[in-house]
């Protein structure tokens, strides 16, 4: 049957998370400088200070003072991809995170048994971290700030660093399929990609942070329709979430819900109406091709 549609058909649905105190309850550099005795107060205030009062870039200034230190410890005590990675498998997921991925493809599946759930994570932490967690499975692709190794596997500097901005770019990357780096400038041409080409179009995405650094993709997800969930620590009030007062109209999000992922919690039961909301539009679309 021919189809009859505006709208381009795609049977699945993209749910991208931040990281660092959206999947996980504390920052994870911090969990860094924990892991290797390094005093964050010391840290921030006499190595990482005077790089930003000269104009460095946070992601540039952290990866470049923790690298100074770990070349001047002895060999042992360096920092190196397999301490990194045990980082990673140390942090503890908020509450009922593990249990998220099942039900929320248990969901989709009550509205249509095709319907795909795809998983991403996009963090301005190092995602080495996360990479080596346990729920890493349930990702399709994760994107952060990447230390490069020397050949003795310790870090030498950041090889991918992850502003606020940026990680808007790994958006449209998941809407339109693209998994290589060197495609990223195709994104600046999102509005004229054919919608026919699109993995999933961004009405059908949602995007889940914790505060600042997730405004600029909770305004994307704003502009192509899609969902955009804010989440707080459930020991603070909403309107303490960071810099909530200076959002504007249009970075807004559709709930604002303790981290609690637990069944019947507040935020599952945001994202379980956002799949069902996204679930039955699509529901309508493939009416339209005749299915």
């Amino acid at each position: 049957m021919t189809d009859r549609s505006t709208f381009p058909f795609r049977n699945r649905i993209a749910i991208a998370f931040d990281f660092d105190e959206t999947l996980i309850p504390q920052d994870s550099f911090d969990a860094i400088l924990t892991r290797f005795a390094i005093d964050k107060e010391e840290f921030d205030r006499q190595k990482m200070q005077p790089l930003l009062d000269n104009d460095w870039e946070k992601y540039l200034a952290s990866a470049y003072c923790l690298t100074k230190i770990s070349q001047q410890r002895p060999e042992k005590e360096r920092i190196t991809r397999e301490k990194l990675a045990e980082v990673g498998q140390n942090l503890k997921p908020i509450d009922g995170i593990p249990e998220m991925f099942e039900r929320l493809r248990d969901c989709a599946a009550r509205i249509d048994t095709e319907l795909e759930i795809e998983f991403y994570l996009i963090t301005g932490g190092f995602v080495e971290l996360a990479r080596n967690n346990r729920i890493a499975p349930n990702f399709k692709r994760m994107w952060g700030c990447e230390f490069s190794y020397n050949s003795a596997g310790e870090i030498d500097f950041i090889k991918q660093q992850m502003t606020h901005v940026e990680k808007t770019r790994y958006l449209f990357n998941i809407s339109q399929g693209i998994d290589r780096t060197e495609d990223k400038d195709l994104i600046y041409n999102y509005r004229d990609f054919s919608a026919e080409n699109l993995h999933v179009p961004l009405d059908q995405a949602i995007y889940v942070g914790d505060g600042t650094s997730d405004v600029p993709c909770f305004a994307v997800m704003n502009e192509y329709n899609g969902f955009a969930l804010g989440i707080y620590k459930s020991h603070h009030r909403p309107e303490e979430w960071e810099h909530h007062a200076q959002i504007t109209p249009h970075q807004k999000v559709a709930n604002l819900a303790p981290a609690d992922y637990r069944e019947n919690s507040e935020l599952m039961r945001s994202l379980q109406l956002c799949i069902e909301s996204i679930g039955k539009k699509i529901a309508l679309r493939k009416l339209s091709i005749g299915e």
